[in-house]
């Protein structure tokens, strides 16, 4: 049996989390139901910081905030002493309204507006990660006229290909993000920030892609970011205190999949940066990572319940379920494939062949292969390992109501998103008054 976290079979015989049945939880909250177990997201944010504080190196570990961002999720980062990643105005405000220091936040993104940059500085956040020369312009000129010296970082391009999914590279030489280090942009870049006066230019940083299972891709970065940082010190005189070298570690999808340890990855990363400081005679930077997806998407399960069955005899069985591309667009965007089994008879075999459909129009196939036991109508379905860009990618499509989430941990569990109801749904829609007159005209 696969089980993430604290998923284990209760004496009831269905799938448990955080002490708390599913089934249980499906019947209290309805579904779809996203369950995050706070007891595994704590136990991977200490396993993170405790595997570089091995390695005898100053690392802020810090929360990729869009895996899953809200409220919760951000206050328990916070609470571990981690620093947060932000990319939108919205993500910004969430870690402000959970009361994350606000130095400890970092705003990333490829096409920031003046409106988040004036926001980020009226804030006071502990840094921005410039990603291209526009920015470097307009937030030049924002801090200007707010009378501060903003700290930042540069994003640079590798050139590193990580095997993944093509729609979650980032750090290839084709790559929307960052300032290419091949052609020159990158020293292009750090020459222009190092003249800015109210910039104060940390360090640079990179980040090559997401749901990584290979430790070589970021052997590979990391030589490349410090290969960097010697061709600075030797070419402009500046040697930078600063190395981020983002996040992408990848998670247990389904039971066959083996990513690098948080051991290995902290292992591999500084022992790589370490033999090029010694190679290239540097002094040793003070390091950051930005894991999201490592540190909550094993933590979060989806319940569905189970509505249709369509039998096609020698063909497929399709076990509809009451959610699917408005709360899991993945599988869709990424062929990403999920395990799932009956919590309902969690502790009987999981032996019947069958692909698990959402309800949308669409082909809306969560999983096309999936083991369930003796799926009836009423069962609850759990899908592993939606903690990461599951809620976070959610959308209203065919007008569905975005679910609630509950944190579970010892036997309790809380609310900490609202269901949506129908009314939110509609919450923004308007009617232009001329369209109202020609309905009273038709009449």
């Amino acid at each position: 049996m696969f089980f993430l976290g604290t998923q284990k079979i209760n004496d009831a015989g269905h799938l448990e989390i955080g002490g708390c049945d599913t089934v249980e939880l499906a019947n209290e909250y309805g579904t779809p139901l996203f369950v995050m177990d706070e007891t595994h997201i704590r136990a991977q944010m200490r396993a993170m910081k405790a595997a570089f504080d091995a390695q005898n190196v100053e690392c802020h570990i810090t929360y990729a905030s869009k895996a899953f961002p809200c409220l919760a999720i951000a206050r328990i980062a916070a609470q571990e002493g981690l620093w947060i990643d932000v990319a939108s105005a919205g993500e910004l405000l969430t870690a402000l309204r959970a009361d994350f220091p606000s130095e400890r936040i970092i705003f990333h993104g490829n096409n920031k507006s003046v409106d988040e940059l004036e926001m980020a500085i009226r804030s006071q956040i502990g840094r921005v990660i410039v990603d291209n020369f526009d920015e470097l312009e307009m937030l030049d000129r924002i801090a200007g006229e707010a009378g501060v010296r903003q700290a930042i970082m540069l994003r640079l391009t590798p050139r590193v290909d990580a095997h993944t999914h093509k729609l979650i590279q980032t750090g290839r030489i084709d790559t929307k993000f960052g300032f290419n280090i091949d052609g020159g942009s990158a020293r292009r870049a750090v020459e222009t920030a190092l003249k800015k006066e109210n910039l104060e230019l940390l360090g640079v940083g990179c980040h090559i892609g997401s749901q990584i299972l290979d430790a070589p891709f970021f052997t590979l970065a990391a030589t490349i970011m410090v290969e960097f940082l010697a061709q600075i010190r030797d070419e402009l005189g500046v040697e930078f205190e600063h190395l981020d070298l983002g996040g992408g570690l990848g998670v247990r999808y389904m039971p066959e999949q083996t990513p690098p340890s948080m051991e290995e990855y902290a292992s591999t990363l500084v022992g790589t940066v370490r033999a090029g400081l010694e190679k290239f005679g540097l002094a040793t930077p003070h390091l950051a990572i930005e894991p999201g997806r490592s540190l909550v998407g094993e933590a979060g399960t989806t319940l569905y319940r189970v509505g249709t069955i369509k039998r096609i005899p020698g063909v497929r069985t399709y076990v509809s379920v009451d959610g699917g591309l408005s709360d899991n667009p993945r599988p869709a965007l990424y062929e990403a494939r999920y395990f799932a089994l009956n919590a309902s008879r969690a502790n009987e075999e999981q032996a019947d062949r069958v692909a698990i459909a959402g309800k949308h129009c669409e082909t809306d196939v969560l999983i096309e292969e999936a083991d369930l036991a003796s799926p009836t109508r009423g069962d609850i379905v759990a899908v592993y390992a939606t903690g990461a860009y599951n809620y976070a990618m959610a959308s209203n499509y065919n007008r569905f109501r975005r679910p609630a989430v509950v944190l579970a941990s010892e036997g309790q569990a809380d609310l900490i998103i609202e269901r949506e109801t129908l009314e939110d749904v509609l919450a923004h829609d308007l009617l232009p008054q001329r369209l109202i007159q020609k309905d009273t005209a038709a009449v």
